[in-house]
């Protein structure tokens, strides 16, 4: 066959031979569509809508992190020496008029969880001092000519202005980013890792409520099939598409019996209980939303793979496994930008003591110091965290 048509012909397509076959007078069409899924993209405004907006695990997940971190109490170090009243601290407690320590940091969490990146400005005007958080959707990083990150461009409208990442000088910006295994300069969200198990989740509940709205069931089909043969003409087929369509869809309208004349027949189509089951695909989805953002489902009350005892035992996992390492890198980042700011050698960190999730592993570990008579009570002081007594 010639099968470089329709594109350009070539010097050898003269003694290309077309094959040709006949029917005999009958025709065949054969049409096999298999059509892509269609996910939501994967921007920072597309995965805020689809997912904290309209997705009660997203948005449970995200606050339950973000709030969960935000409310670590700070504690500040020079040296060796614990500083319990310093302008640093003061400044995470209050970082800007308008949003409290606790707030800012829910909001900084909340844009490192769904954009995988977070930005914070300084502001500084002689001695004072405000920290400013950046929409990831508005920023870009500038890169030099050698690949290396020096500064961001955020716009606001059409206005643009740049700021320094450097610690050079007055102000700049801190660039804070979750682990990207294909991208050197923006961070990875846990989000779109689960972005399949988002969009299935949201698919079952678009198309459980349509069929609540239609009955619980899907359309049937309406046979036409009169004694005598022939067809609908094409004002009776509008007309009765119209009056389906005003008289028997919606909600309202459900189970109202349905009048037939002039040889129409209904059969109705009915779902199976396992087509049915839309909550087992819905918690399977729920399960990979929670295991993207590492909260355990039974924190959730997701039910299925519950592999933790009790309910403790998975809010102590939550902690330790999710939000001390997210607190402990968001401190470090603070650490190195803020410390050289505010006086040498000063280093931020969080107060475990004080977490109410840990409170019964604390009281197992001090049980067991207590216990321990070969310790001194300073040995035993300084083996739960405290120094010696003064």
């Amino acid at each position: 066959m010639g099968w470089k048509w329709p594109w350009a012909k070539s010097p050898g397509d003269a003694d290309l031979r077309v094959e040709r076959k006949s029917a005999g007078g009958y025709g065949f069409v054969a049409l096999h569509t298999q059509s892509e899924a269609a996910w939501t993209r994967p921007d920072y405004a597309a995965l805020a809508r689809e997912g904290f907006m309209r997705n009660p695990v997203v948005h449970r997940s995200v606050r339950l992190i973000s709030e969960a971190a935000a409310a670590m109490p700070w504690l500040l170090f020079e040296g060796a020496q614990e500083r319990s009243d310093h302008p640093l601290l003061a400044m995470l407690r209050q970082p800007n008029p308008r949003a409290g320590g606790v707030a800012f940091l829910e909001a900084l969490y909340g844009h490192l969880l769904m954009s995988g990146n977070a930005y914070v400005e300084l502001v500084e005007a002689g001695d004072a001092r405000e920290l400013h958080l950046l929409r990831p959707d508005r920023v870009a990083v500038v890169a030099d000519g050698s690949g290396w990150p020096m500064a961001i461009e955020h716009r606001e409208g059409s206005a643009k202005r740049r700021i320094a990442l450097s610690g050079d000088g007055e102000g700049g910006a801190l660039h804070l980013t979750l682990f990207h295994p294909l991208d050197d300069h923006y961070g990875f969200p846990p989000l779109q890792a689960a972005l399949m198990a988002l969009d299935i989740h949201n698919a079952a509940a678009r198309w459980n409520k349509a069929l609540l709205d239609n009955s619980a069931r899907p359309s049937g089909a309406l046979v036409y099939a009169p004694k005598e043969g022939g067809n609908l003409s094409e004002d009776q087929y509008e007309r009765l598409k119209t009056e389906l369509e005003e008289g028997y869809s919606g909600a309202t309208r459900a189970g109202r019996p349905m009048l037939l004349e002039g040889g129409l027949d209904w059969k109705a189509m009915g779902l199976t209980p396992k087509d049915m089951d839309f909550i087992e695909a819905k918690n399977a989805a729920s399960r990979d939303i929670a295991l993207a953002f590492g909260v355990p489902p039974m924190v959730l009350g997701i039910p299925g793979d519950n592999t933790y005892a009790n309910y403790q035992e998975a809010n102590r996992a939550f902690y330790r496994m999710t939000v001390m390492p997210l607190v402990t890198r968001t401190a470090s980042e603070l650490s190195g930008w803020l410390g050289p700011r505010f006086g040498p050698d000063l280093r931020l960190t969080f107060d475990a003591d004080q977490i109410d999730g840990l409170a019964m592993e604390r009281a197992a570990v001090w049980e067991r110091v207590g216990a321990a008579d070969f310790l001194s009570e300073d040995e035993k002081r300084e083996a739960v965290g405290y120094g010696p007594r003064a």
